[in-house]
């Protein structure tokens, strides 16, 4: 396809995932690898070239930054994380029937979500609610490292450490490898992705939130209701603390499968996969996700694997190897309606580049 071929098929796959009435602004942007196809679309609330929140696509730099300190020796994924807490903060986080197992978590189990623990997110305590539950209610608090592994040890873990066949996606692994990398680096998480890929890569509005009074990112909503949690997300900026634009976003996505940050030959060893049924349903593999299709109808879906992340709020980046696209961007929305609505614009843009190529 010549970089002059129609391409108005984007904007229209990005209109349709606002016909959900729970979707009120979306923005998405898809390249080629060839750079024969690099357009970024918008509908409804959103713009070009607003910011938002990328929320758990936050984990996918996690991943980055973790990869690299491995490339430079100063981590092994292989390395038990109580090392990393030597004042006795982990005490007693992983107790199953009777046994700690908290010696034995490691670096991969965190970043591959199979370390056991539970999420304190989405897990709900003793009162019978979830920290989701609170904050979607409109109770906007700040959830510290130590409030999280509070809520852990009430909730107790699901599954011991690296076992067979299972796996727990918990936003818990994610605050305690970023606190992880942070005591490596010796500053603030933020600071580091600063300085090992937004600075690298020239980026000039994606940041980790951090000012409760900052109001440049777009709405987000749950449901038909605008959400405004500031404190809660400048607590939590390893799991979904950043900031970013479709183009910005772009950028990182394309250079993490480039292999900026770690050989692109291991790309294939993070690909691990486990079956994950929530939130939503997908692989997950060491610190990377691929959508999941069911071998049935794999026959109707010959677009190959699509690898990245969602985040929480709808917003995603994917790579779809087989067609060399990259998918970028935000529907703004808490919840299942937004993830459809953007799994489904991906589908509409591959079908159409294989059509017109």
């Amino acid at each position: 396809m010549s970089p002059h071929a129609d391409s108005s098929f984007v904007q229209q796959a990005v209109d349709k995932m606002i016909d959900d009435k729970s979707v009120f602004g979306a923005t998405l942007r898809v390249e080629s690898g060839d750079g024969s196809l690099a357009i970024e679309c918008a509908s409804g609330e959103m713009h070009p070239g607003d910011r938002y929140f990328i929320a758990s696509v936050t984990k996918l730099y996690i991943t980055a930054v973790v990869l690299r300190l491995r490339a430079e020796g100063r981590i092994s994924l292989d390395d038990r994380i109580v090392g990393y807490f030597p004042g006795g903060e982990l005490d007693g986080l992983h107790v199953l029937k009777g046994t700690d197992h908290t010696g034995t978590i490691t670096v991969r189990h965190l970043i591959s979500n199979t370390s056991g623990l539970p999420d304190y997110f989405f897990d709900k305590t003793e009162s019978g609610r979830s920290a989701a539950d609170e904050l979607l209610g409109g109770k906007d608090e700040e959830w510290p490292l130590a409030r999280i592994l509070e809520a852990n040890r009430r909730i107790g873990p699901r599954f011991t450490p690296g076992q067979k066949g299972k796996v727990l996606y918990s936003d818990t692994n994610y605050e305690l490898a970023g606190t992880i990398i942070e005591r490596i680096c010796g500053k603030p998480i933020g600071e580091v992705f600063k300085e090992i890929i937004f600075d690298d890569l020239g980026l000039q509005d994606t940041y980790v939130f951090a000012d409760v009074n900052d109001t440049t990112p777009a709405q987000l909503y749950y449901k038909s209701n605008p959400v405004h949690l500031p404190r809660y997300l400048t607590s939590v900026p390893a799991e979904g603390g950043i900031v970013s634009t479709t183009e910005e976003c772009m950028r990182f996505l394309k250079a993490f499968f480039a292999g900026r940050y770690f050989p692109a030959e291991e790309i294939e060893s993070l690909k691990q996969w486990n079956l994950l049924f929530r939130p939503g349903m997908f692989l997950y593999g060491i610190g990377l996700e691929k959508l999941y299709v069911p071998g049935p109808l794999k026959p109707f879906f010959p677009h190959g694997d699509i690898l990245g992340y969602w985040g929480q709020t709808s917003a995603f980046a994917w790579h779809n190897p087989k067609n060399d696209l990259y998918f970028t961007g935000t529907a703004n929305q808490l919840g299942g309606p937004g993830h459809n609505a953007a799994g489904k614009a991906m589908l509409r843009i591959i079908r159409e580049w294989q059509k017109q190529g």
